[in-house]
This record gives C-alpha cells, sequence and structure tokens, in this order.
C-alpha cells in the first residue's frame, strides 16, 4: 500500500507552491490568502496552510494580520529602495570578505556558477525556484560570490533578502525596456574584479548591478 505523505512533506510542498505563485504574481501584493480558498487550491488541510503561512511570514513574503488572517506581503516602492539598500549593505560587506579571504575553491566555485549560468538564456521561468531554471542558477551565481565570507549567517540573511527580491523582478520584467540590459555583461564584470582581488571595483559592480534593476522599478511608479 501507498504510504500516506509526511506531514513535514506536505508543508515543504505548500510553501514551494505558495511561494512561487507570490514570487510569480499569481497573487497580488496585499492580497488577503484566506484558508478556505488554499485548501481547495492546494488539496490540502488546514494545518499545513497555516503552517507554512507563518514560515514565510520569516521570508517576508506573507505578512500576518493581527486577528484577521494571513496577506501577501506589499510590494512598494519605500520597501524595495530599504531592500536594495540593504541588500548592497550586506553582499557588499560579504563580497570584501569572501575577496579578502576567498580560497582557490571559491574561486573555482564562482567561476563554475557563473558558467552555468552564461549558459541559460534570461527569461522569467513559471517556477524560479526549479533548479534549471535562470532564476536558480542566477540565485547560484550571486550566493557563490559571498560564499567565501566565513559568516553563515550573513550568507543566509543574503539569500533571504535575494529571495524577498526576485519578486520585484518578476514587475520589472514586464517593462520591455529591462532587457535592454546586457546583464551577462555585468555578471561577466563582477567575477574579473572578484578574481583580479579588486574588492573596490567588484562591489562598486555589484551594488550598482543592483541599482539599475531599482532605477526600473521605481518607473514603474513615476
Amino acid at each position: 500500500m501507498r504510504r500516506p505523505a509526511e506531514p513535514k512533506s506536505i508543508t515543504n510542498r505548500v510553501v514551494h507552491s505558495l511561494r512561487r505563485s507570490i514570487i510569480v504574481g499569481d497573487f497580488k501584493p496585499g492580497e488577503k490568502l484566506k484558508i478556505d480558498a488554499l485548501k481547495e487550491r492546494l488539496q490540502v488541510g488546514a494545518s499545513p496552510i497555516r503552517e507554512a503561512l507563518s514560515l514565510l511570514t520569516s521570508d517576508h513574503l506573507v505578512e500576518r494580520m493581527d486577528q484577521r488572517g494571513f496577506r501577501v506581503a506589499p510590494a512598494t516602492k519605500a520597501h524595495f529602495e530599504e531592500l536594495l539598500k540593504t541588500r548592497c549593505w550586506l553582499e557588499g560587506m560579504a563580497l570584501r570578505e569572501s575577496i579578502a579571504a576567498g580560497s582557490t575553491e571559491w574561486e573555482e566555485a564562482v567561476v563554475l556558477a557563473h558558467h552555468r549560468l552564461s549558459r541559460k538564456d534570461r527569461q522569467l521561468s513559471v517556477d524560479p525556484e526549479a533548479e534549471d531554471s535562470w532564476e536558480a542558477l542566477h540565485k547560484q551565481f550571486h550566493l557563490a560570490l559571498i560564499a567565501g565570507s566565513g559568516s553563515s549567517i550573513l550568507e543566509r540573511f543574503c539569500a533571504q533578502l535575494y529571495d524577498q527580491n526576485i519578486r520585484y523582478r518578476y514587475l520589472v520584467a514586464k517593462k520591455s525596456t529591462y532587457r535592454s540590459r546586457d546583464v551577462s555583461l555585468e555578471h561577466a564584470d563582477i567575477v574579473d574584479a572578484a578574481l583580479d582581488r579588486d574588492a573596490d571595483l567588484a562591489v562598486s559592480r555589484l551594488t550598482d548591478h543592483y541599482r539599475k534593476t531599482g532605477t526600473f522599478f521605481s518607473s514603474l511608479y513615476n
């Protein structure tokens, strides 16, 4: 007989499904997430849905409303600007530490992550977390750059901020001008500076890479 799914695996599946739906915009910013509707949509009970929503609040993709359930976290210009500023601070610091302390293994991991990303066409995926999606490879590349920092806590914070940022990229990418950027060249320039151990230049190129996305997002509110 087929064994029933373990509660943990059910919750993980619900987390993945809800995260994907929020990131790609199936659920709109600020939209209320009703348990009954999600039960029907996902074909699971209320308990794993509530647990999944609680887990997603720690990623700042979902907000808990006092006595009123959950909603998708708003996507505002002010929040994005705060997110962008924090990413530049933390990843800039982590990249500096990686360049100062990174080993040959770190260099090789950066080169490999960049190679894999450069071979993938840049396009939005219906599932940003799929292992072979451009988005997943892009995340691996950026985390490889800071993986030599020696701080797993700092790296986890950066990974969380990356996940929050994906949702904004899906909003920004709806503008045709977004695709006019040569993102591949931006990545290559960051790698060159990092491997040359030029921390100032590498951090400058990394933060400029992020701020270009910020400029496009801000234009949505003009």
